[in-house]
């Protein structure tokens, strides 16, 4: 019988104890896999987000967030000249600003979107795109306000900090959109940068919060170029921007993930060594008895290492459905904190972090299996079958 049939029916033989250490390898494998997924989910999310916007350059003032950054001048004519490069697709400037709107709860406030150029944010659902005058709602502030296509809302806006809100104005709504990045029940509205200074009057008449720019395909190309057309903006690509963020505060979440890793392969490492160590014992006997029947030490070590690599095996797979279905729990309850998108994942798979999941429970199977194997290798045949009579 070649070794790891035999390694099985040394397993199946002790059921409660093999048992117990494949539903721990499960239980551990789960938590580690899901530590795996969780050390860079966030990035890898948030970067689907920002390439799902069709936008890959963005250009700031400063290198600050959108909205905290000082409002870029001369907006019109700003985009106008991006927009005229060979290397770029389209350009959109980008305005925000605050309103009050009346809802069946109440007022609330709800945050305006609005653009000039030849692309959108926003991904209109029902209705039309925005034309002057016009605007789109998300789908919050929609059912908000039970409003449909065609129907008239009254607006308050506030166009800056600090400054009172305005009397309300009619505006039309052309569309139901979704927005990029909206939060969980944040109310969001767009419309035309016209439509806003409209409103507005001549408070941070031509500006814009952020520029937004599709490259013809080198993002990073594009990035120094209008960086070189425009020395006193600063254009980052998708990757540069999640640079920022990571930087900015989402290593937390990846040293977080680091110490669980390792408490959590040390936990598997004690549990299967552990278990393992007892069976060995029990089974001395057993064990200098095939010896002397001839079974080679290579043999009855292989036996052990087998027996380690099955209880691994066989927990790691089922740990894989278990974490998955702990990652999502654990995702909604991450996500029910504030400031969070309702696009963004703490936990996303990656197939890099199966390849270290494996890696890591095959790592932990050797080093569980090694001072048993060493039990066995130094194991004195006639003098454990001696004992084990006379006991």
């Amino acid at each position: 019988m070649t070794v790891l049939p035999f390694a099985w029916r040394s397993l199946v033989r002790q059921p409660a104890r093999s048992t117990l250490g494949i539903l721990g390898v499960a239980a551990v494998g789960a938590l580690l896999f899901d530590m795996l997924l969780l050390s860079n989910g966030l990035i890898v999310s948030m970067g689907d987000l920002l390439n799902r916007t069709g936008f890959d350059v963005r250009v700031t003032t400063t290198a600050d967030l959108p909205r905290t950054a000082p409002p870029v001048e001369n907006a019109r004519a700003t985009v106008a000249a991006i927009a005229a490069r060979p290397d770029v697709r389209s350009a959109l400037a980008i305005r925000f600003a605050d309103a009050i709107v009346g809802t069946t709860e109440g007022d609330r406030t709800a945050t305006f979107q609005a653009v000039h150029g030849n692309a959108r944010p926003w991904s209109v659902v029902e209705g039309q795109d925005i034309d002057e005058g016009g605007i789109v709602l998300n789908g919050s502030l929609a059912e908000a306000l039970q409003a449909q296509p065609g129907d008239r809302i009254a607006v308050g806006p506030s166009c800056g900090s600090g400054v009172q809100v305005l009397p309300d104005v009619q505006l039309r709504v052309a569309g139901i959109a979704s927005f990029p990045f909206e939060l969980t029940g944040e109310h969001s509205m767009g419309t035309s940068l016209t439509t806003l200074e409209e409103i507005c009057g001549p408070d941070g008449a031509d500006t814009a919060d952020m520029l937004m720019v599709t490259s013809a395909g080198d993002a990073a190309g594009t990035a120094d170029a209008i960086q070189r057309l425009l020395p006193d903006l600063r254009a980052a690509t998708n990757e540069e921007m999640l640079g920022r963020v990571q930087r900015g505060g989402f290593t937390y979440f990846q040293q977080i993930s680091t110490v669980l890793t390792t408490v959590t392969v040390a936990f598997a490492w004690l549990l299967i060594a552990v278990l393992l160590t007892v069976s060995v014992n029990q089974r001395l006997g057993e064990i200098a008895a095939l010896r002397a029947l001839g079974f080679s030490r290579a043999r009855v070590v292989a036996d052990i290492f087998c027996e380690s690599a099955l209880i691994v095996g066989i927990g790691g797979l089922l740990s894989l459905p278990i974490g998955l279905a702990l990652a999502e729990g654990l995702d909604r309850i991450l996500k029910q904190m504030p400031n969070i998108p309702v696009d963004l994942h703490f936990f996303v798979f990656q197939p890099g972090a199966l390849v270290v999941h494996a890696a890591l429970l095959a790592v932990t199977a050797v080093l569980a299996a090694l001072y048993p194997m060493r039990i066995v290798a130094r194991l004195p045949i006639a003098a454990t079958l001696r004992e084990e009579v006379v006991s």
